[in-house]
């Protein structure tokens, strides 16, 4: 099902411009919401980037550059600040890489602001402009629709486990040309189908910890790791 967007508005020029996309990472289970708010002016170039980053968020620059230069837009023509927040929340993976390289469209004038507000984006860019799957999209999924998120955007890889939420408008791309023609009001996007959740069974083995004599602490360390799908490192 393809789910087009209203149309393009027309910007005014100005000096500085801003826009903003939304997002989200992951703390445990916890799914935070994060607002990418992006400033820019006209030259001279340069890019800074604040918010308790680590270094694959700030390695985005790289991969959004890349990105953007296949839409015709270059950053070294920008004074550009990207701002994630809140700023006290630690950012961790490449999942902001959809989100800051929208909001530079809006603040660059590509796209119109207003039509980023109410979406959740989320996905890792390729230099090629592809959307990569990233991890957690389930529970960031979830925690966008407890927030009021009513819609959202995220890798074509990533649609089996998207399509586990239900009552939310969830779209999925391959490419972000495909995302910027969708928020622009000339393109549109694939909705996700709905994914049945199916828990697979093993077989049993025969075998049981019960049969185990002695070992009391090994046994319980591996029942703490089953248990919690922890990994186990094996010293004896």
């Amino acid at each position: 099902m393809a789910v087009s967007h209203s149309p393009a508005l027309t910007l005014p020029d100005r000096a500085l411009r801003s826009a903003t996309a939304h997002t989200s990472v992951l703390v445990g289970l916890e799914a935070n919401p994060i607002a990418v708010e992006v400033t820019c002016s006209r030259g001279p170039g340069f890019f800074q980037l604040v918010g308790l980053a680590e270094a694959a968020v700030r390695e985005a620059r790289v991969r959004v550059a890349s990105a953007l230069s296949r839409l015709g837009v270059l950053l070294d023509e920008h004074a550009i600040t990207v701002n994630l927040a809140p700023a006290d929340l630690k950012k961790r993976g490449a999942g902001l890489d959809v989100a800051i390289a929208l909001a530079l469209l809006g603040a660059v004038g590509r796209l119109p602001a207003p039509a980023l507000a109410g979406v959740l984006v989320l996905g890792e860019l390729g230099l090629d402009g592809s959307l990569r799957p990233v991890r957690g999209v389930l529970p960031q999924l979830l925690g966008a629709r407890a927030r009021g998120v009513r819609r959202a955007i995220v890798p074509a890889s990533n649609a089996r486990e998207a399509g586990l939420v239900r009552e939310m408008e969830v779209l999925v791309a391959r490419q972000l040309e495909s995302i910027v023609a969708y928020l622009a009001g000339a393109g549109t996007l694939d909705r996700v189908a709905p994914t049945e959740h199916s828990p697979t069974v093993g077989a049993p083995s025969g075998l049981d910890l019960c049969h185990v004599r002695g070992q009391s602490s090994a046994r319980r360390a591996l029942e703490i790791a089953a248990a919690g799908a922890h990994n186990l490192l094996r010293l004896w």
